[in-house]
């Protein structure tokens, strides 16, 4: 087994416990990670302490849920440990709503809290051992909220960085004795199962969200899903409907993250699931696409999205991957090399709106993989399309999106099965984008505003001030060297003296004139591509 570090925050917080007679033990998702000599993502304690026991011997933390769970406050400069949580030994009631728990009593056993658990993998208990905690219960010190900081002295922080490495132990040289595995989950590890404490189907009543949870898991560990847990996840798949969008949405969000997050998309496709939440994606199942491409529309989608992982791009990028072709089955026209979906793009911003609306994502999320999708097919080829063109697209994006929208351009060629992701003239068109970042793209870079046309012009605030303001970007985006104050306050003058209609008209024509930019550039790709 390969060498496993303990942190010394968390040797703390057991040896504490102890040393004040209560039991400790690493519990949950940190002992199946450490088994598998991978890093945890976060470190969870379980005690026989109550909650107000807990917060006596750490003054620095807090208590704010049904379950017990005390956060405690360490002041580590690890993100993954400034805070660790210590639950005490629990046991639930019915769960009526297939989501909560109609009441929760605090436990005596150790075992009893393990047997209430989702999955075998994660009802592992580990207990460290006094030895290797014996320096922390003589100097570990979590002090009173606040204070704790690089200006505190040697016993306000803890143990040095010395006496940390020394106390530091291989998990190995503690399993044998120390691992408490009620439901054979260490050998489940080894057989590469994830399997349900108890009776499967119990538990999924219990809480739907484990339905979820279970492919989540079996995905990111590249695990299976054991017969029996496996047939009561698809016949209690429909109790899903009962559960919270948000909380789908974040067990979503953690499959999405993992490495190969097609593997778990897939599964949820095959246990009937996904059509319970994302019966959109799913639409492209099966559905052929043309002569540019050698994936059905469904298998396009998850190799853009496994490029996306792969690349370990944001969730935003990976959604955007995932979701940006999601309007092709309701676009098809005609089957076979010659079969189009033009205007795919538009109806798939629109689902992937839909979609974010549904799951509750936030609007900074959902806002920009709808854009991401809507313009994910622009249009570049060097020498062909002018700077003007890709200084409206950077306006309609937005400056600060345009590099995640070349990534969802080039996760889209690596899943249309291409051998570049980035050929030459994408990599022209980032040049392109750098160099137009520095000139106007949108109302607020312009050296005039409307209170300035206001001053110049004596007009009150009304629709002529944007009608002024409009005609004048229309201009700059044209010819960036307009964008200086002496000719946009000379020619507000000019521009200002004409009739408002005649203005108005004027306006409408420039608005007129950048859609129909917009339309010929998708028209040109169109007609080159086929609409892939």
């Amino acid at each position: 087994m390969k060498k496993t570090e303990i942190p010394k925050e968390v040797r703390a917080a057991v040896a504490i416990l102890g040393s004040a007679g209560f039991e400790a033990y690493l519990v949950g998702g940190c002992v199946r990670d450490i088994l598998l000599a991978k890093e945890p993502k976060d470190w969870d304690i379980t005690t026989n302490a109550a909650p107000e026991n807990i917060q006596e011997l750490f003054p620095n933390s807090f208590y704010e849920n049904k379950f017990g769970t005390v956060s405690i406050v360490t002041g580590s400069e690890d993100p993954k440990l400034r805070m660790i949580e210590v639950t005490p030994y629990r046991i639930e009631g019915k769960y009526s709503d297939k989501r909560h728990p109609d009441e929760i009593k605090f436990a005596k056993k150790l075992e009893d809290d393990l047997s209430r658990r989702d999955f075998t993998v994660n009802a592992m208990a580990f207990q460290l051992s006094e030895t290797s905690s014996e320096n922390f219960k003589k100097r570990a010190s979590f002090g009173a909220r606040g204070r704790r900081g690089s200006s505190g002295t040697d016993d306000e922080r803890g143990l040095s960085a010395s006496e940390t490495k020394d106390v530091r132990t291989k998990f190995s040289d503690e399993v044998s004795e120390n691992l408490i595995d009620p439901f054979n989950g260490c050998a489940d590890l080894e057989k590469k199962l994830i399997r349900a404490v108890g009776e499967p189907e119990k538990r999924f009543e219990e809480d739907a969200l484990r339905i979820m949870r279970a492919v989540r898991i079996a995905s990111e560990l590249g695990f299976e899903i054991e017969k029996n847990t496996r047939e009561a996840l698809k016949k209690k798949a429909a109790l899903l409907k009962a559960i919270a969008k948000e909380r789908i949405r974040d067990e979503f969000n953690k499959m999405i993250m993992t490495t190969t997050p097609s593997a778990g998309i897939e599964m949820l496709k095959d246990f009937g699931i996904l059509k319970l939440f994302l019966p959109e994606l799913e639409e492209g199942y099966g559905v052929g696409q043309n002569k540019h491409h050698i994936y059905t529309v469904w298998e396009h989608n998850l190799k853009a999205l496994d490029h996306a992982a792969g690349e370990k791009w944001p969730l935003v990028v990976r959604l955007s991957a995932l979701f940006h072709d999601v309007g092709k089955p309701r676009s098809k026209h005609g089957n076979g090399p010659d079969s189009t979906f033009y205007g795919h793009e538009i109806i798939g911003a629109k689902i992937a709106g839909q979609i974010m609306n549904r799951l509750k994502y936030g609007n900074d999320i959902a806002e920009k993989v709808v854009k991401l999708v809507r313009f994910h097919l622009f249009y570049y080829n060097v020498n062909e399309v002018t700077e003007s063109s890709v200084r409206r697209l950077i306006a309609k994006v937005g400056p600060e999106d345009m590099e995640d929208l070349i990534r969802v351009r080039i996760c889209d060629r690596i899943g249309s099965g291409v051998p570049k992701a980035e050929p030459y003239k994408l990599r022209h068109f980032r040049f392109i984008v750098e160099k137009l970042q520095r000139a106007p793209v949108s109302l607020k870079m312009m050296k005039i505003n409307g209170d300035k046309i206001k001053q110049i012009t004596g007009l009150p605030q009304g629709i002529k001030i944007g009608l002024l303001l409009n005609s004048l970007f229309e201009e700059v985006l044209d010819d960036p060297e307009k964008n200086n104050e002496e000719y946009l306050e000379k020619r507000i003058l000019e521009l200002n003296e004409l009739p408002e209609k005649e203005l108005k008209k004027l306006a409408e024509a420039g608005k007129s004139k950048k859609s129909g930019l917009e339309e010929e550039e998708i028209a040109k790709m169109k007609k080159k591509h086929y609409v892939k």
